[in-house]
């Protein structure tokens, strides 16, 4: 890593990469197809190349290509039929528990195509907390990254997945990602995606198998001009007292962003809702679509959508305290952005900002 370009390195910086590791507790680094580190010092955790893995455990069959299918649609079998297998295992064996995160980052440099399949296990009474920086290099005009993410989340653990996207404006990208949470679970999902980019078409799914299991859903994005996000989340109820929350803020400077979300409720004494709050500060497009679907009188799902401007007379009142018109737009912009993501470490929450004060700088 420390052979990247100056300019190289402060992207990846936005997306959470840090270099000398003082806040991070294991490290996986992988240019276009190449894995260039994976480290780990954190008790009972284990960080695998996926090649590794799977030749190293036999039960890896088990957790390979189950959440999410082979055939999903045409980028997961593109990565399905690919003869290597790139990307990372995460392990936590039972009773693990990090204080700090662990970091992935994912870099398109030179190649057309990036592709990943990554797995989370968190066994069970485990937590753990991995940051997954995805970028590309900040000459690379054009590229696509197409990455497959599976997550097991095991009786009473824990895993907070946080993903920070800095990509090109000429960047497809096309995660497909599921998590199948056990009794007790929680799943925390956060998403944040700010910069330029051409596409980001992704609809992760948690399935929730066991009682009392949770999965919260949280994003952040900017459809900057030229940009479609087409994103989402899906949470399936499929066990009683589990419940679920996605919540989407999104902006609007130009691009298109299309926020889907779909709660399904399988089980008695289930509860689900939808949050997604877009604001259009130039002219773009924001679709929200929330979807509650419940097969059963005991399971309790809501959703709330809206989508506008920022409003005169919100700007006229913080003007009237002394802000100038710039400085009270960006006050109302950041305080939009501003979602404290449930159960996040202190450490991301400062990463997320951090984002939030690069991205508000080009509005």
């Amino acid at each position: 890593m420390e052979h990247l370009s100056q300019e190289d390195r402060e992207r990846l910086a936005l997306t959470g990469l840090e270099v000398g590791m003082q806040n991070r507790c294991g490290s996986f680094f992988q240019i276009d197809q190449r894995v260039v580190q994976t480290t780990c010092g954190a008790e009972g955790i284990e960080m695998l190349p996926i090649k590794v893995a799977l030749e190293k455990y036999d039960w890896m069959e088990d957790y390979y290509w189950n959440a999410v299918p082979r055939d999903a649609d045409k980028y997961t079998q593109y990565v399905a039929k690919q003869e290597t297998p790139q990307g990372l295992v995460v392990i936590a064996h039972p009773g693990a528990k990090v204080a700090m995160p662990l970091q992935a980052c994912l870099f398109l440099r030179e190649e057309p195509v990036q592709h990943v399949h990554n797995i989370f296990i968190a066994r069970e009474d485990s937590e753990i907390h991995i940051i997954s920086g995805c970028a590309s290099s900040w000459q690379k005009e054009r590229g696509a990254h197409i990455g497959v993410t599976e997550i097991y989340v095991g009786k009473d653990a824990k895993v907070t997945s946080t993903m920070i996207h800095n990509w090109n404006p000429g960047i497809s990208v096309f995660p497909r990602s599921a998590t199948i949470v056990e009794e007790g679970g929680i799943f925390l999902s956060n998403y944040v995606c700010m910069q330029p980019v051409k596409q980001v078409t992704m609809y992760p799914t948690a399935r929730l198998i066991g009682k009392n299991a949770v999965a919260r859903f949280s994003s952040i994005v900017v459809a900057t001009p030229g940009s479609l996000l087409d994103l989402g989340s899906r949470t399936i109820l499929a066990a009683e007292y589990t419940s679920t929350e996605l919540i989407t803020r999104a902006i609007t400077t130009g691009g298109v962003a299309i926020s889907r979300g779909h709660i399904l409720g399988e089980k008695e004494n289930t509860r689900g809702h939808i949050e997604c709050k877009g604001l259009i500060l130039k002219d773009g497009t924001i679709h929200a679509i929330p979807e509650i679907e419940g097969t059963l009188t005991g399971t309790e799902l809501s959703h709330e959508a809206a989508v506008g401007k920022i409003a005169r007379h919100e700007i006229e009142y913080l003007m009237a305290r002394g802000l100038s018109e710039e400085e009270a737009t960006a006050t109302i912009i950041r305080g939009f952005l501003d979602v404290k993501i449930s159960g996040l470490p202190a450490v991301l929450q400062r990463q997320i900002d951090a984002a939030i004060d690069e991205a508000e700088s080009g509005f």
